[in-house]
């Protein structure tokens, strides 16, 4: 008699635990890419998926609408759709927004000729009419951050951004940093308010009113790290420490400290934001917060999924997952100098 393929057998197949699996095929979301694909496809070698018929057929053509696709913290989001595509049958078809030709009005036109089985939505200045004329197609619609505002009746994917904000004024704070700038993304973009109240409230902590002067609002490129970062620096009184709204606005900072004869940390501490591979690459290597762009990726596949076996099933679902503070070598304590 033939055994019956078990859970067990697909923990063992995939070298995890059964609580791992039992985790993976319930679409939890705290489960990193790379276990996710192992035990899915240790699951349809078993044939324990086609044995409990979990799923209906998925597969098909999945739209990732993005502005580009160059930046790391592109490339990682990508990466992590990239493997639930894989693991559930899918196939990614990515667009770049940013090419000058590029219309949503045309893009829309043509699925009605190609359909897609899924669309996912990774635009900062999506105007909620586009977006509107994107959730009118047959096909799922997930948003994933940074976008615009939340639209209520739409599933998102996005990170704990306020609680990153606050834990990277919390740590400058800690260090005996008094003045300390904030250079967000566009001001209108829900992630940059969301940071930039988390570090009005990490002030508050410390019964501290911070400078209006030090905010400031770039476009999350290296350039708005260099611009806002050189305007900070030129004020009657700088900051002593710089919080950016990404890895690539501190990098910009890292530039233009140097520029001005200035050491990170000893002169200046930075953070950033995202965790991207820049963090390494420069020196020292950047404090920042850490954004699971990969498992945002991932988590927007799975709401297209969910939503094409179970109809109406992620309707305004928002789903968040943890950011988290990773200290390296670009913070220090305040050094206290003469008129600082």
């Amino acid at each position: 008699m033939t055994t019956r393929p078990t859970m067990a057998a697909v923990a063992e197949a995939a070298g995890v635990s059964v609580s791992t699996v039992s985790r993976v095929l319930a679409d939890k979301p705290d489960i990193s890419e790379e276990t996710r694909v192992r035990v899915t496809q240790a699951a349809h070698a078993t044939g324990y998926l086609q044995r409990k018929g979990r799923r209906k057929q998925l597969g098909g053509i999945l739209d990732v609408l993005i502005e580009g696709t160059t930046s790391p913290w592109a490339g990682e989001l990508i990466a992590g759709a990239q493997n639930a595509a894989f693991s559930l049958g899918y196939t990614l078809a990515l667009t770049a927004t940013g090419h000058p030709r590029f219309r949503i009005s045309d893009w829309i036109d043509a699925r009605r000729t190609r359909p897609s089985d899924g669309i996912i939505l990774v635009l900062s200045r999506a105007r909620h009419d586009e977006i509107a004329a994107l959730a009118g197609l047959p096909a799922p619609l997930v948003l994933l951050d940074p976008v615009g505002t939340s639209e209520p009746k739409i599933p998102t994917v996005g990170a704990t951004n306020w609680s990153g904000g606050a834990a990277a004024t919390r740590h400058l704070l800690e260090l005996g940093h008094r003045r300390v700038g904030f250079i967000g993304g566009p001001a209108e973009i829900q992630c940059t308010r969301e940071r930039h109240e988390g570090y009005l409230a990490a002030h508050r902590e410390f019964s501290l009113a911070p400078d209006p002067a030090l905010t400031r609002y770039g476009d999350f490129s290296i350039t708005g790290g260099t611009d806002h970062g050189a305007a900070l620096l030129d004020l009657a009184q700088p900051p002593t420490a710089i919080f950016a709204g990404s890895d690539a606005q501190a990098a910009g900072v890292y530039q233009v400290a140097r520029a001005r004869g200035m050491r990170v940390p000893d002169d200046l501490s930075v953070v950033g934001f995202d965790d991207t591979m820049i963090c390494a690459m420069l020196a020292p290597p950047l404090t920042t917060v850490r954004q699971p762009l990969a498992e945002m990726g991932g988590e927007g596949v799975r709401l297209i999924a969910q939503e094409q076996s179970q109809r109406g099933s992620s309707a305004g679902r928002r789903v968040e997952l943890a950011t988290s503070l990773v200290v390296r070598e670009s913070t220090a304590p305040r050094t206290v100098r003469e008129g600082t």
